[in-house]
This record gives structure tokens, sequence and C-alpha cells, in this order.
């Protein structure tokens, strides 16, 4: 229970972490684009991310076992993260939150056919919920429907992809591999859509500048808080912590943006956390299945300057 107990201080640690990240974004949201706040973000990411690859000392190339798969995989992160951080500028963070969360839902059911997982019908029935309280949260009696939330659900369906992806051939691929290719392709491309779309550039002031540092440093600390917690505490017990974030959402929403959740957000958020809380449980239990692919997807959208989490996990214990 000492383990445990660490681990959910850990994980809330991080949430909170997170949650200071996705509030400085927000706040540069209302200078730059999403594509150049990614940009810096993963620019001013790499020393330390290069360190910490630099600790794979597993013989091989950086050439991917499985290349359309990582190709897949990457596209789907890229698209992820530009499309979470365009939603943390537009819409209200506990909004963005919600939408998110759904995340575990859709990797439910994506698991079916790239990982040829058997979901029950308890599982189905806990999908069936948190997709209504998806479409709760989208209602329009609620507030008005804008191109953040189609952002949002774009960054949970590819991060959903992603994640099952991750589980398909990280057993095959290094995790230098697995960890590397996306931070490039979000450099890379970031900085090649500046280029072709010079609209999406700005000048950076001084101080913004350490805004784009800050967002990169967080990302780091909020990830070596969780692997911190995965390490200490069992994954049934950590993986339920991330519904913390929503607390985060409206106290900064409240005190930074004056924004407050509407009743939509607030009851549609509750059926979400509620069903993937449950499929958390089930999964946790003995049997129920092989591949676990919600249990054990440790990331969550919208950090694209940190690497993913269970990869570098491993790279740890294999060094």
């Amino acid at each position: 229970m000492v383990g445990n107990t660490r681990g959910i201080l850990f994980a809330l640690l991080a949430y909170a972490v997170y949650s200071s990240h996705d509030v400085v974004v927000k706040l540069l949201g209302s200078d730059y684009s999403s594509f150049q706040i990614v940009f810096f973000s993963v620019l001013f990411g790499f020393p330390l991310t290069s360190v910490m690859l630099m600790r794979d000392a597993k013989a091989g190339t950086l050439i991917p076992t499985h290349p359309w798969w990582m190709l897949a995989r990457t596209l789907f992160t890229v698209t992820a993260n530009s499309a979470a951080f365009y939603a943390f500028h537009v819409l209200p963070l506990a909004d963005a939150y919600s939408i998110f969360f759904a995340t575990p839902l859709l990797i439910t059911v994506i698991s079916i056919p790239l990982l040829g997982e058997k979901v029950r019908l308890h599982r189905w029935m806990a999908v069936l919920v948190g997709l209504i309280g998806v479409g709760i949260v989208l209602n329009p009696g609620g507030s008005e429907l804008n191109v953040g939330h189609l952002a949002a659900l774009v960054a949970a369906s590819c991060g959903a992809f992603s994640s099952v992806i991750v589980r398909k051939i990280g057993r095959d691929e290094r995790n230098v591999v697995m960890l590397l290719y996306p931070m490039m392709a979000n450099f890379f491309l970031m900085g090649l859509v500046m280029i072709l779309l010079p609209s999406n550039y700005n000048p950076v002031a001084g101080l913004h500048m350490m805004g784009f540092a800050t967002i990169a440093g967080l990302s780091i600390i909020g990830m070596l808080c969780v692997i911190a917690a995965y390490t200490a505490g069992e994954a049934a017990i950590v993986a339920p912590m991330q519904y913390s974030q929503i607390i985060w959402a409206t106290l900064f929403g409240y005190l930074l943006f004056d924004e407050l959740p509407g009743m939509n957000v607030i009851a549609g958020a509750g059926l979400i956390i509620a069903s993937g809380l449950y499929i958390v449980l089930r999964e946790s239990r003995a049997g129920r299945s092989s591949q676990q692919p919600v249990l054990r997807t440790r990331n969550r959208v919208g950090t694209p300057s940190a690497m993913r989490i269970g990869p570098l996990m491993r790279l740890r214990k294999s060094s």
C-alpha cells in the first residue's frame, strides 16, 4: 500500500504539472499558432530527451522494423499534438479535457481490429456510456460548437490510434526508434508548415521564448513524475489519477481565463470519467485482457516535447 500511495501522489503531481503546461500553451496561443508552439516546445525539449535516448545500449539501427506502422503512428502523433494545442487555445480547459478523456474509450474500440481484442458486453456498455458523455459535452445547448471541439475530437482519436499502434509493434521495435521518430517529425513538419504558410509564424518576444522553454520543461517534469508513479504503484491505481486534471482545469479556467464549465460539460465529463474508470478496473482483473491496451497507455494527448512514457520505462530498465 505504501507503494500505491507514493504512486498516487506522484501521479497527482504529474497531472498538476501537465495542467500547468496546458495553461502556458493556452496563454501563448493568443499570440502564436499551434504549429509554432509545438515547434519551439520540441526544440527546447531536444537536449534532455537526447541524453535520455543515449542510454539505449541495445544493438541495432534507427530503421524501423515496421516502417509503415511507424509512419502511421508518427503521423497520428503529430496530428494529435497539433490538434490538442489548438483545442487548448480556443476551448475552455475543462471542455478540452473532457473530450480528451474519451481516448481510453476509443482505444478500446480500435484495439478490436488492430490488436484482435475481444470486447465483451460490459465494456461495450461502458464505451457507449462514455460516447454519450462526449455527445453531452458537445451539446450545442451548453456551448456553441466550434472548430476547437473538432480539434479536440481529432486529438483524442489520433492519440488513441497512436497508442494502439504502439501496443501492436512495441515488442518488435527498439525503444529509441519508438521515441525518436515522432519527436523529429513534430520538429520538421511544424517547421515546414511555418515555411510554406508564413502566416503561422510570428516573431517571438524574449519573454515568450521563456514560455516555450517552460512548456518543454513542464512536459519533461510531468513525464518523469508519471514514470515515478508507475514505478511505485500499480497501474490500475495510478491510471485513474489522470482525471484529476478536470479539477485543475476548472480552477485554472476560473482564476486565469474567467471560464466555468457548463452543466453539459460537468454531466458529460462525469459519464466519460465513470466509463473510463470502469474499463480500467475491468482490465486490471487477471485474464480480462491479454493486451490491456487502456491500462498500459501512460501518455496523454498534447505533450509533443516529451517522449512516450512506456518505451522510456523499458529503456531505463534495459540500461
